[in-house]
């Protein structure tokens, strides 16, 4: 199999399982913020309005994405999401992502906007639904 054979073959595969191990992480983001599944590190915090309305974002964001549904304009809202998280929660702390935490915050923007761009691979409903 020659390079642009394997390409053409393989791209939309990796692309595929790149959206889905990108979303359950994201998921699990949510999952511990609504129903503190995996356990978050300081249990004690108290959630307020904003926390309960990210939770619900990632948890909903998340399960669509890795789903492959709607997978642009949740990746969308997604990206958005991040870039707001990261300006609202880490940036005020220092200005170096690796000392401000938000490191994952601006992983997670990026590969989001790059699903609103390249869409969500082979294995997806929304391809099934084309």
């Amino acid at each position: 199999m020659n390079p642009s054979e394997l390409q053409s073959v393989w791209a939309p595969r990796l692309l595929a399982v790149l959206r889905i191990v990108v979303a359950v992480l994201f998921l699990e983001h949510g999952t511990q913020k609504l129903i503190g599944f995996p356990p978050p590190m300081d249990p004690g915090r108290s959630l307020s309005t904003l926390m309960i309305a990210q939770g619900i974002i990632e948890t909903v964001g998340g399960i669509l994405l890795a789903l492959g549904l709607f997978t642009r304009p949740v990746a969308f809202i997604l990206c958005g999401d991040m870039a707001v998280a990261y300006f609202m929660a880490h940036a005020p702390r220092n200005f170096f992502p690796a000392l401000n935490m938000g490191d994952a915050a601006i992983l997670y923007c990026f590969v989001f906007l790059y699903f609103v761009v390249a869409g969500p691979g082979e294995w997806s409903i929304d391809a099934a639904r084309s």
